[in-house]
């Protein structure tokens, strides 16, 4: 493991050199929240965020993106429209860093998707160690996200009373080092390192009554469980746990066209399985029609489903959906109702 010293003091010229070459996407203050955005000044950077609004997959899969262009005049023809930029992704906490891990797998898998792939190879990914929890809805050491997989990022910063230890976790990340940062070689710091991981495991308490790697059999046995009915009668169905979710990747794609049917555009934007009309399907039919199914759903979906497919659990603890939805349900809740009632 390579391992340096960045004083805190070179957090603002590191990252005002990276934006004379990459576009810098990182953590900013909106309002009393926080949201990943274009950094277009350093004292920007909000590094003692506790959690953002929406995930940074957004910076590889936008609400709402262009993949094509036709023309329906003579002869008609269209041409695919693939939009990335070099890009530095700063300050992403190991939860968010692990749901980008897999993206990368479902994105890459079967059909290989060249807008979502274009962009990720074109962004390096700098995160960040949390210290303590987001807030009471974070349950990250359940899932086994509270530290990083060195596959996952290029540099990670761990936080010190006089600066920040910088792990490299790729050759990209050790040529962004030696160019942009005054980083200094960090000697014998591993042991540092691990007492500080070691050290935060007391600020952070499990949430889940089991652990973790059961979810994919103990939802087997639970396909006919009443919290699927509890949680339908109180769903309102609107979308947000979804939206919020830095694992969801569901896509609705419309064609665009001009007044004049002349051109027009293939357009992607974020879709929901919580939705009404998301299952329906020719002849009036929705085969995903009740809440409780739908929530069922999204929680097999994470616990379960991308289990079988990826080998990853679909769920990396953030906490987002708990924060975010309108009616209180809770996945840890629910996963907790699931193991009590075997």
């Amino acid at each position: 493991m390579s391992l340096y010293i960045l004083e805190k003091g070179a957090i603002a010229p590191l990252v005002e050199a990276l934006m004379a070459d990459y576009r810098v996407v990182g953590p900013k203050a909106k309002g009393p929240k926080f949201a990943f955005d274009t950094i277009t000044d350093p004292a920007e950077m909000r590094l003692d965020y506790n959690t953002t609004i929406l995930p940074p997959k957004k910076v590889f899969q936008p609400q709402h993106e262009r993949l094509a262009t036709f023309n329906l005049q003579g002869d008609p023809e269209a041409s695919s429209f693939v939009e990335a930029e070099p890009t530095v992704l700063f300050g992403i906490h190991t939860c968010d860093l692990k749901a980008i891990s897999l993206l990368d797998e479902a994105f890459s898998a079967d059909y290989p998707d060249a807008h979502y792939l274009s962009r990720r190879e074109n962004t390096l990914l700098v995160s960040i160690e949390c210290l303590e929890p987001c807030d009471e809805y974070a349950f990250c050491k359940d899932m086994g996200t509270l530290t990083p997989e060195s596959k996952n990022f290029d540099l990670h910063l761990t936080e010190m009373e006089s600066g920040y230890l910088v792990e490299v976790g790729s050759e990209a990340g050790q040529e962004l080092l030696a160019t942009y940062a005054q980083a200094s070689a960090a000697k014998d710091q591993e042991g540092r390192l691990d007492q500080i991981r070691s050290d935060k495991q007391q600020q952070f308490k499990n949430r889940l009554n089991f652990d973790a790697a059961e979810l994919p059999e103990m939802l087997a046995g639970a396909f006919e469980h009443p919290v699927w009915e509890d949680m339908g009668d109180r769903c309102f169905a609107c979308g947000s746990c979804t939206n919020v979710c830095p694992t969801c990747y569901c896509f609705n794609v419309e064609d665009e066209v001009n007044m004049v049917l002349t051109e027009g555009e293939r357009v992607r934007s974020w879709d929901s399985c919580q939705l009404d009309e998301f299952a329906s399907v020719a002849g009036g039919e929705n085969f995903r029609e009740a809440r409780s199914a739908r929530q069922r759903h999204r929680l097999m979906r994470k616990g379960k489903y991308l289990y079988e497919k990826f080998d990853e659990l679909g769920c990396v603890g953030c906490g987002r959906c708990i924060r975010t939805c309108t009616a209180k349900i809770s996945i840890v809740e629910s996963f907790n109702a699931i193991h009590n009632g075997k």
